[in-house]
């Protein structure tokens, strides 16, 4: 049998990347001979995660539109005909058998370029809200997974699969060894610990808020694990010469920290949202309000909704943030409820089944 081939794209942030990781590592296990190329934006974090994970990438000369006038706008026509053109280059030089987009800024150009030369094509959409490129690539893309229903009024019906957002494959199995996570972290094993998640670039409205209420937040008996995200590491760090605090700008082994945490504070990031419904922590999510049609509140309602996690938007972080950590800390009853519904949810063979709706449009 010929070999197969594969492109992959998926950046800007960890949640196009990592389900963009996945999917590959998994068709690595359907095909052993296969090869797998990456194509992602120049300067974007896929150009080091993708190496680092060990396959090939391919940079595109793009962007994303600004919601304010700026120079980069300007360039955006010719950025976008530019990365056309050189997405239609690597798709006829490498002729793969199928092109995947996770989204991201560098899908569009390459998934166009795809369907221009008759290429299967598969979108892996995350959200509960889609993204305009992906909409506007639903019309030719051969299947469309997505993770949350109701997307018909989005995406051609007849295209749509239902299969989860792919997670890391070590997290499927997270409920690791307790004692291992905290020696690997250094936590207090005889205290209680709450994950704070702000997503790989970090989340500024919460890093404000932990760091004025830490006091609060110690002051309930338990220490803390801090994701401020590589943008405010050196504006945070300083926390860390407190006690119980911990801030890192990274965490490099996510299924050991789940494993550590009782509690956690996070984003809503579709990404994230599919982690946590996997590893079933109780959680208070905080949805960033400054994201394409807010679809990270949508994300979140989509477990709320099911008692699956508690949310607080951003607005109301002073008045509900510590009510609604003591009501979390203190009612075990909720703590248990929370966990159980939000597994209920979780999709643990998301990847393998976007692997299966590959394996259709094999050409």
């Amino acid at each position: 049998m010929k070999k197969l081939k594969f492109i992959i794209s998926g950046g800007g942030t960890g949640g196009h990347i990592y389900p963009a990781i996945a999917i590959a590592d998994e068709l690595k296990l359907e095909f052993p001979d296969c090869e797998i190329l990456f194509v992602g934006a120049k300067d974007k974090m896929e150009m080091q995660k993708v190496p680092q994970a060990g396959y090939e990438i391919k940079g595109l000369w793009i962007s994303g539109i600004q919601r304010r006038l700026t120079f980069d706008n300007a360039l955006f026509p010719l950025k976008l005909s530019q990365s056309l053109l050189k997405s239609l280059r690597i798709v006829n030089d490498f002729k793969p058998n199928v092109v995947i987009g996770t989204g991201g800024f560098a899908s569009g150009p390459l998934l166009k370029a795809a369907s221009i030369l008759g290429v299967p094509t598969l979108i892996q959409e995350q959200n509960s809200y889609p993204g305009i490129t992906n909409k506007w690539l639903s019309k030719k893309a051969n299947r469309i997974c997505v993770a949350y229903e109701n997307l018909e009024r989005f995406f051609p019906k007849d295209k749509i699969v239902l299969t989860g957002n792919p997670v890391r494959q070590d997290l499927i199995s997270s409920e690791g060894n307790r004692e291992e996570a905290m020696q690997y972290f250094s936590l207090n094993p005889s205290k209680k610990t709450l994950l704070i998640l702000g997503g790989s670039l970090g989340a500024r409205r919460i890093n404000q808020l932990i760091a004025k209420e830490i006091d609060a937040i110690l002051g309930f008996g338990v220490q803390v694990f801090w994701q401020c995200g590589k943008l405010y590491f050196e504006e945070y760090k300083h926390f860390n010469e407190r006690e119980n605090v911990t801030v890192v700008a990274f965490i490099d082994r996510m299924d050991l920290i789940y494993t550590a945490a009782d509690f956690v504070v996070s984003r809503a990031g579709a990404s994230s949202v599919s982690e946590l419904c996997l590893v079933g922590k109780p959680i208070i999510f905080i949805p960033s309000p400054n994201v394409a049609e807010d679809h990270q509140t949508k994300n979140a309602r989509a477990i709320v909704d099911k008692q699956g996690a508690l949310l607080i938007e951003e607005k109301s972080l002073e008045m509900e943030f510590l009510k609604q950590l003591n009501s979390l800390f203190s009612d075990e009853l909720l703590q248990k409820e929370l966990s159980a519904n939000c597994k209920k949810l979780a999709k643990p063979n998301a990847t393998k089944e976007i692997v299966a709706e590959i394996k259709k449009l094999i050409a």
